[in-house]
């Protein structure tokens, strides 16, 4: 069974950078389509950005162009490089993992962009 860990979260400026990870565990990681979730207060769950075990990527709207997700199969770890951030994107960050059988989720890590 896949274990996941987010970690890289924390309180960033108006504008600022912060580089999140997911390490999985338990499973053969190169299999699985992998993404980033994200739930504001009061706000329902949204995809953030997803990758595909080929590779292939994509993301929200109200994200494209500043963040950016990438996997490193070797290490069994996921990424979320987030530039350009803006208070709209505080929200505790879910990482997933899905295979066609199985959907799994992290803790969460939570980001907060404030000055």
């Amino acid at each position: 069974q896949m274990q996941l860990v987010e970690s890289g979260g924390g309180l960033v400026q108006p504008g600022g950078s912060l580089r999140l990870s997911c390490a999985a565990s338990g499973s053969i990681f190169s299999i699985y389509d992998m993404g980033w979730y994200r739930q504001a207060p009061g706000k329902q769950r949204e995809l953030v950005a997803h990758i595909t075990s080929m590779g292939i990527t994509n993301y929200a709207d109200s994200v494209k162009g500043r963040f950016t997700i990438s996997r490193d199969n070797a290490k069994n770890t996921v990424y979320l490089q987030m530039n350009s951030l803006k208070p709209e994107d505080t929200a505790v960050y879910y990482c997933n993992a899905y295979d066609g059988s199985g959907d799994y989720w992290g803790q969460g890590t939570q980001v907060t962009v404030s000055s």
